[in-house]
């Protein structure tokens, strides 16, 4: 453990120099900062010893706990052999494996359209979409002959209100959050904006009892008017995570697919928060049998452990971008750390985890346990909707339960809940006025009730007091 000196000099160094992401800084720099020092299974542990349930999961990474020695043995054994090589023109053993692990694991989806057999490596959540629309964009450009020729007007990106795909100006030109890209406006390409699907603030005014998936078909709408300048659709299958844990009403996925497919667009599925097994499948489009023209994946691939990302695509795609040198065809994009060796060593460390463990077949115990105890969260006064997909939820405070009335946004109320949780030895962080449930995968029964109880006595202190 650190002396109080040694302590205290990281808080001012913190203060002093740490730029801290999506955090209001002059806020920040009036509290005592958290600095976590080690961690163990879904423990976080801080400078002065004091433990805290992840009940993020590190910010939906960590999905078999911190220090799991499988993937801490991967990563040392792969350090004796090498710890990075560019895949700029040349390959290594690691990515190759993990690319053909990946493909055997999307196999499955090919029952529902094309299979998905290439994989161009990246860094995170965000570069992997972005890499999926630019691929999506250069396909229609240079489409070969045998599939149909060019077709060049199709430059368009159909995305979802409420949309969070990354940060990167590809992606925040797609998102929909207006709180984090307003300011970026003017740096961003048009795209055509659907309904998000949120029931519970439905943006078409409807009620789901009597709606027919009304804001799929305003996205099919849009497909219809505009198909011939539409190069993909952006979509985040089942749940908007960013967006406050929107949970998509049965079928949305599934209709949007089928227009693609009528419209001639491709689909592009940014997994990156929901897949390997997040819902409760390995993949969320498994739900509603859907196979994607696009699969990105992050987060948890290497079970939170180091940054690697992957876009998945088929070969219809793939043979868009082959030709002579000449033909200037190639995918001009790439990452220094692209397929990095230590990444890929952990991310084949923690797919083998979900075989060795059966994860899969364990998952329905424990989704049922915060299954109930949303139930006991939607009987607070204060909660107005709460939203689960496996084992995820999102828990939406409201000033008047009636109305559904908001709180307003500078009152904080996500962050008082989340800082009262914190005393109590539970690490969380809120989406405004949404609380966010997002534990690893591997969270025993007592761990995700001490984390749900604590979240429930804070919530009623924090809300009665308001």
């Amino acid at each position: 453990m650190l002396s109080w000196e040694q302590k205290r000099q990281l808080q001012l160094w913190d203060l002093a120099h740490v730029w801290h992401p999506f955090t209001q800084m002059a806020q920040y720099a009036q509290t005592e900062p958290l600095i976590i020092a080690r961690a163990e299974g879904c423990w976080l542990e801080d400078v002065d010893g004091r433990r805290y349930l992840d009940g993020v999961a590190s910010i939906w990474c960590n999905l078999f706990g911190h220090r799991r020695a499988e993937i801490d043995q991967a990563i040392r054994e792969q350090l004796d052999q090498v710890a990075h090589s560019t895949l700029l023109g040349i390959s290594h053993v690691p990515a190759i494996r993990l690319a053909r692990k990946l493909v055997e694991l999307a196999a499955p989806l090919a029952r529902f359209g094309e299979p998905l057999t290439r994989v161009f490596f990246s860094d995170d959540g965000a570069t992997a979409v972005e890499v999926a629309i630019k691929m999506a964009f250069q396909y229609w450009q240079q489409r070969p002959e045998d599939q149909g020729g060019p077709r060049p007007r199709k430059t368009k990106f159909v995305s979802f209100g409420g949309a969070y795909h990354g940060d990167t100006l590809g992606d925040v030109s797609v998102g929909g959050v207006e709180l984090f890209h307003r300011v970026f406006q003017p740096l961003l390409f048009e795209t055509y904006r659907a309904p998000q699907p949120y029931c519970y603030r439905c943006p078409l005014g409807l009620r789901r009892e009597s709606c027919v998936l009304d804001c799929a078909l305003a996205c099919e709408r849009i497909l219809d008017q505009h198909q011939e300048e539409i190069a993909a659709v952006v979509i985040e299958p089942l749940v908007q995570g960013a967006a406050g844990m929107i949970v998509a009403p049965e079928g949305f996925l599934r209709h949007v697919r089928e227009a693609t497919r009528r419209y001639d667009v491709l689909l592009i599925a940014d997994e990156v928060a929901v897949g390997l097994g997040r819902t409760g499948k390995m993949f969320a489009c498994e739900h509603e049998e859907v196979a994607p023209d696009f699969l990105c994946l992050a987060k948890g691939l290497t079970g939170g452990y180091l940054p690697l990302a992957v876009t998945m695509t088929t070969e219809r795609i793939y043979r868009a971008f082959l030709g002579t040198v000449a033909q200037r065809r190639t995918f001009f994009h790439g990452h220094t750390y692209s397929g990095n060796p230590l990444g890929a060593a952990a991310a084949l460390a923690t797919l083998a985890l979900f075989e060795k463990e059966r994860i899969l077949e364990r998952l329905p115990e424990r989704i049922q346990q915060l299954a109930q105890w949303c139930e006991r969260f939607r009987q607070l006064s204060h909660v107005g909707d709460v939203r689960q997909k496996g084992l995820l939820a999102g828990i939406e405070l409201v000033r008047d339960k009636l109305t559904r009335e908001p709180y307003p946004y500078d009152w904080q109320m996500g962050q008082a809940v989340c800082r009262q949780a914190r005393e109590r030895g539970v690490l969380l962080r809120p989406l405004g006025n949404v609380l966010v449930i997002f534990p690893p995968l591997v969270i025993s029964a007592a761990e995700l009730d001490f984390l749900c109880d604590t979240l429930f006595n804070a919530i009623r202190e924090v809300t009665e007091r308001n």
